[in-house]
């Protein structure tokens, strides 16, 4: 029997029949001897594509070169079927696996090996490869591939790991009226007799599988102009995309400059082009030459703010990146995640700050990364940055917060450890290496040690190799108007006894508003911050100043009281957006009392006015008002923020403000007085003033209205139904009504979420939150034991962030002690992969946190 056989049959334990010895997915046992036998990959794809149908019709031709043929070959394809099958010209019949096509030796040759392959492929609105979208808009169709992490296999016979790189030429058959956007630019658009079109496409560099794509359809090419990348969005949207277009183009534009210039590599690919997709699974994906958007996240369909125009900025900049942070420089397998994810994140915020020098970029990177982060960081499921990946098929649980938040995070500290210039020649030198290739994370750490001189393995082995992270405590004394002590003091907070080396800012504020900061290091458990020994004695001290370290940084007592009773009277908004960030973590850790946190807010909120800090806070509170406080409290709190809501969104002399008070409305209009504003603006008898109401923001009012039982809410439902008949608006009334707050409409739903094929998944996605709206946690609660029963189902088939989605709706949907009980006791009954385990223990913790939090501040 084959070597690699009998070394995947010790791996995994297979049975005893011929193809039984396939193993599932692809082990990283696989990979690494395909890797080391196979080179020169080609792949010339030709997909028939007919409106409406649940199949495409495909030939494949694959050439690739061999060091050795004393061993079978497999080939990944699962979910397809082949229907003829040609090794170097010989005819043989398709021995299909486990989701795999097995070559024998006997047919192979050392060198070049070419086949001809004839394959059928699915397509459908969902849980396939390629997916299909239905405008019911106008009618029209659009198809479109997303095979992250290892689904490209779903959709064509291939080497489908990332090592693998090969160079695709693509050819699509499809009706004249539709345009075909890929990889790289059409060669030739030709008209068939049978009335349809064919386009050729110039072969690709060498990229990974999972980086090759298609979309088809009647898409427009929107704002075209002369050295802005392309924009293409579905038909029905082109009006809509034109006003907005320019401005994406610009931020790409702009971006593939300062980057190449970053890099010193000039872009990687012939040409990018952007494909806004309906429905999307992602924000994005980087395919090489044509990353594909959510058009949701680009055509926003809420009344936007500054924030969330950034917000586009970054997602628009990140895909960017990727070009060469993922597309010319890969990462060699899925354990490195990071090496893409957490890079593009990083840079698409360096690459904002450079370019918007006067934005608060870097608050902005604190607001959107770290909460998301420590969130997870903090709970029993928290990962290593790098997570070892046995086997492809578990790559989807690398994903998330770790890689997307921390990472990033860290890689600020790095860049503050290193120095901007040696960060800069690292990375040029990083992606010069390794052009069009792969590499793993010690690569770039060995080059970073190189430009710098510095050692970084005990750094790099905290902070990428082990999970968790530190709580930093200040403690500090003065003696005659003189710093007499300042001590940090680290502990693991998920009690894994780690300690990290930590290099951060520490702050110094004094009674006139003036301040100094300290550089200080800190790589045992307690360390004095020698520096600052004699200096001034402060009245408050902040140990992660301008948020350049990563961890828990925690106000000691005397800094608290002074910092909550100055916050409103701090001109700096970054530092109040950090001790804001501080304080919410205190709470979280049951160190300050939630219902004075709300106080503190209802203080301050009135003289606030930075957009973002402000959404933040009306966040914060409202998460304390909906989980953390007892009933009595919650109906007052509840009633003073729907004052200030409904004031500020009426007077505030901000437009950004006057939406995000509005935007706060629906979570704090519970009671009848409450609801009738809602009423008031959906009828119009209630407006913002200069704003004009979106879709979504509509369709949020009248879910409220739903969830509260509402007397009107059926008829506020059946008047959006008819003013927005659009299939955005039949989505969103979809969502709406997952929020009715009664049993038989709980079944429905859950019964078509797991037996409804046919149903959009961005549609199941978006009304899980509604149909576990905060309110209804005891009417949901029946539904926490089948929804975890679900999990082995919902992994296979649904996209990547599906189930964290899925996971933190029906457990973070449920806010008492029994609802804990289940979830822990679902733990230890039941036998699941550790991945899996890990992403509950992730999610459960929100819940541990509320009934904590509840059992020592909460009144009966």
């Amino acid at each position: 029997m084959a070597r690699w056989i009998i070394l995947l049959l010790t791996m995994f334990a297979f049975n005893t029949s011929v193809h039984a010895q396939e193993p599932q997915g692809i082990p990283r046992a696989l990979a690494r001897l395909r890797a080391a036998n196979v080179s020169d990959l080609h792949y010339a794809l030709h997909y028939t594509l007919v409106p409406h149908a649940g199949q495409t019709e495909a030939t494949e031709s694959l050439r690739f070169a061999l060091k050795q043929t004393d061993e079978s070959l497999l080939l990944d394809f699962r979910d397809g079927r082949v229907t003829s099958l040609t090794v170097n010209g010989a005819p043989v019949a398709a021995d299909e696996s486990n989701g795999h096509l097995v070559l024998s030796a006997q047919r192979l040759r050392v060198g070049e090996n070419v086949l001809e392959i004839h394959f059928i492929a699915n397509v459908a609105p969902s849980e396939k490869a390629i997916t299909r979208f239905e405008d019911h808009d106008d009618g029209s169709e659009y198809v479109y591939t997303l095979f992250v992490p290892m689904d490209a296999s779903m959709a064509f016979p291939c080497f489908d790991q990332p090592d693998l790189k090969g160079r695709f030429q693509l050819t699509v058959t499809a009706p004249a009226a539709w345009t075909v956007i890929s990889n790289t630019e059409p060669v030739t658009k030709q008209t068939l007799a049978t009335g349809q079109s064919q386009t050729i496409f110039g072969e690709t560099h060498p990229i990974s599988t999972y980086l090759f794509a298609f979309a088809a359809g009647p898409f427009v090419k929107v704002h075209p102009v002369q050295g802005l990348p392309g924009l293409y969005v579905r038909q029905s949207k082109a009006r809509a995309a034109e006003s907005e277009a320019g401005a994406v183009q610009q931020t790409a534009a702009d971006g593939i400059g300062y980057l190449s210039n970053y890099f010193a590599q000039p872009f990687p690919f012939p040409k990018y082009d952007m494909v806004l997709i309906p429905g999307f699974a992602y924000g994005g994906m980087e395919h090489a030459g044509a990353t594909f958007l959510r058009e949701e996240s680009v055509l926003f369909r809420s009344a936007p703010t500054a924030t969330n125009l950034l917000n586009r900025d970054v997602l628009v900049l990140h895909e960017l990146t990727h070009q060469w942070f993922g597309d010319l420089t890969t990462m060699r397998w899925f354990d490195d995640l990071w090496l893409k994810e957490g890079f593009a994140q990083y840079m698409a915020y360096q690459t904002l700050a450079a370019l918007r020098p006067n934005d608060e970029i870097w608050k902005r990177f604190y607001e959107a990364i770290k909460p998301a982060a420590y969130a997870i960081d903090e709970t029993q499921g928290t990962t290593p940055i790098y997570q070892n990946i046995p086997n492809l098929k578990d790559a989807k649980s690398a994903y998330g917060a770790i890689v997307y938040s921390k990472a990033p995070g860290v890689l600020k500290q790095l860049a503050f450890v290193l120095g901007g210039d040696n960060f800069r020649k690292g990375l040029q030198r990083y992606l010069a290496a390794h052009q069009y290739g792969n590499a793993e994370w010690n690569d770039l750490i060995g080059v970073f040690e190189s430009v710098s001189g510095q050692s970084l393995h005990e750094w790099a082995d905290m902070w990428i190799r082990h999970r968790g992270m530190p709580q930093v405590d200040a403690a500090w004394s003065c003696e005659s108007g003189r710093l007499k002590t300042l001590m940090l003091r680290q502990h693991d907070v998920v009690g894994g006894g780690g300690l990290w080396p930590i290099s951060s800012e520490v702050l110094l504020a004094y009674p006139d508003g003036a301040s100094e900061a300290v550089r200080a290091q800190l790589n045992t458990e307690s360390g004095s911050v020698r520096e600052a020994i004699g200096k001034p004695c402060p009245v408050f001290v902040f140990a992660n100043n301008r948020d350049f370290a990563y961890g828990l940084f925690m106000l000691d007592p005397q800094s608290r009281k002074y910092v909550t009773e100055h916050l409103v009277a701090m001109p700096d908004v970054f530092r109040r957006t950090l001790l804001w960030g501080s304080l919410w973590q205190a709470v979280r850790s049951a160190r300050f009392d939630p219902e004075q946190y709300i106080q503190l807010a209802l203080e301050n909120l009135p003289q606030e006015r930075d957009e973002a800090l402000t959404a933040s806070i009306v966040g914060h509170s409202e998460t304390a008002v909906h989980r953390y406080v007892g009933k009595q409290s919650r109906d007052t709190l509840s009633a003073q923020l729907q004052g200030i809501a409904s004031q500020r969104m009426a007077t505030d002399a901000s437009k950004d403000l006057r939406i995000v008070w509005f935007r706060a409305l629906s979570g704090v209009s519970e009671q009848p007085a409450e609801r009738d504003v809602l009423r008031s603006l959906l009828s119009g008898a209630l407006q913002v003033p200069g704003v004009q109401l979106r879709q979504q923001d509509r369709w949020g009012m009248v879910t409220a209205l739903i969830a509260y039982s509402d007397p009107h809410a059926d008829e506020a439902l059946r008047a959006e139904e008819e003013r927005d008949p659009s299939g955005d608006g039949k989505k969103y009334a979809y969502i709406a009504q997952a929020a009715r707050p009664d049993t038989a409409t709980k079944q429905h739903y859950f019964d078509e979420y797991l037996h409804h094929p046919e149903r959009p998944e961005d549609w199941i996605e978006e009304s899980l939150g509604a149909f576990n709206y905060w309110n209804q946690s005891a009417l949901t609660e029946p539904f926490l034991q089948p929804a975890l029963a679900a999990l082995g189902h919902i992994k296979q088939q649904r996209k990547i962030f599906f189930l964290v989605g899925w996971l933190d709706a029906f457990i973070g949907g449920q806010q008492t002690a029994m609802a804990q009980q289940e979830v822990h006791d679902y733990l230890k009954t039941n036998m699941m992969d550790e991945d899996l385990r890990l992403k509950i223990l992730q999610a459960v913790d929100e819940l541990d946190r509320t009934v904590a939090i509840r059992k020592q501040f909460a009144a009966p």
